[in-house]
């Protein structure tokens, strides 16, 4: 008999109260990369009824029109309207910003690490993206909701909204949804039932409909409405939603945010590199899961430690895998911003929809580029093609 394990994970819209902070933190930081791509950048928002609040460190030879960024990116989310909590005409931005500290500062220019903490990176073989597949379909989910709320598919729909997905396995192999949750922010102008049946019909099974069956339990707006939402609704931070940013609960997380911060900040440049070893590794077939774990003390280029767990899946021994991610990936502060080309203005678009298993060449932790050269060290035969490889 099977043995039958549950995951579940979740994804918010961009106009998520949290998210709407993680893209005008990473606003901030695209606009000073494109003047000075060394600009050292940790900026934090919150945002409650008509307001943002942005306050943080910068040192830049740039200059950040903060308030024009925050109401660009306001308006490019979609709040244009005071109905849904918050206007980017109208709401009131504040500022506090002063320049990084020099003790900090001393450390990085010396090429270590701009903070101390653990950071994890997770693959597996259950998806092309190689990534789990709840917080795939969780992040599907709303970006079908944006996409329709944006095209007007389905009128009278906010910025604001989340999913929910839970994922029945049989012998760690994904089988069906258990349940699919949809919260969905919308004006009075349309009923329950209404919203309702089009998401069901536009955005579940249109994602979903392969994972669906007639038990899996439908919940769109459970409290039966949705009107007040966005910051009124609840109110925004800057790095809250670190588990739908990266694998939806499935590994382990080190519990550092990634918006705001440039790449010297290892928190973010050191997750995508443990995600860019975790993916080539499953990439190259020497595992079907992979979990790398590192740490980093501030100052420090070498990292502390470098752990790798394949879950009782690997097809080589452990401690091999383990060394030929130590001979091939360097996995300092300045190899990882040089290898992956971190100082680039493309992380607005990251703080929405998650960090990783996204198609598009600016992700360049995503690339499989060292799949080739792991296998054959290895001693393995030749990579399969990465479909092959997918548990479904």
């Amino acid at each position: 008999m099977a043995n039958i394990t549950y995951v579940t994970s979740e994804s918010v819209t961009e106009g998520h109260p949290d998210k709407i902070c993680d893209q005008i933190s990473d606003a901030i930081l695209d606009n000073l990369y494109v003047q000075d791509p060394y600009s050292r950048v940790a900026v934090e928002c919150l945002t409650t009824t008509g307001l943002v609040v942005v306050a943080g460190e910068i040192t830049s030879r740039g200059y950040a029109d903060i308030q024009g960024i925050a109401r660009r990116a306001l308006r490019e989310i979609g709040y244009t309207n005071p109905q849904f909590g918050i206007d980017c005409e109208d709401a009131g931005v504040l500022v506090s910003i002063h320049g990084q500290s020099p003790d900090i500062s001393q450390g990085v220019d010396k090429e270590g690490a701009g903070d101390q903490g653990m950071m994890y990176g997770f693959a597996c073989n259950e998806t092309p993206e190689l990534m789990p597949l709840p917080i795939m379909l969780a992040h599907k989910l709303t970006m079908k909701l944006a996409e329709i709320r944006k095209r007007g598919a389905i009128p009278d729909l906010g910025p604001d909204g989340k999913s929910q997905v839970s994922v029945e396995y049989h012998d760690n192999v994904p089988k069906r949804l258990s349940a699919v949750v949809i919260a969905q922010q919308h004006l009075d102008k349309i009923s329950e039932d209404e919203l309702r049946e089009e998401i069901v019909e536009k955005v579940i099974k249109h994602v979903c409909g392969k994972w669906i069956d007639k038990d899996t339990q439908v919940y769109v707006n459970a409290t039966g409405k949705f009107v007040i939402g966005g910051p009124e609704g609840d109110s925004g931070v800057t790095g809250r939603k670190i588990i739908a940013d990266t694998y939806g609960g499935v590994g382990r997380h080190g519990g550092g945010a990634f918006s705001g911060k440039d790449p010297s900040k290892v928190d973010r440049s050191g997750a995508y590199a443990a995600r860019y070893v975790a993916k080539n590794v499953v990439a190259a077939g020497l595992a079907d899961k992979c979990e790398v774990q590192l740490s980093y003390a501030i100052g420090i280029a070498q990292p502390t430690s470098i752990n790798v767990d394949t879950f009782g899946t690997n097809k080589i021994p452990e401690a091999k895998i383990a060394e030929l991610v130590k001979k091939h990936f360097k996995l300092t502060p300045r190899w990882i911003i040089e290898h992956l080309n971190l100082r680039r203005p493309i992380y607005r678009k990251t703080a929405a929809y998650g960090h990783f298993g996204r198609e598009d060449p600016d992700f360049t932790w995503e690339k499989t580029d060292m799949a080739d050269i792991l296998r054959q060290e290895a001693g393995l035969l030749k990579p399969l093609k990465a479909e092959a490889r997918v548990m479904y």
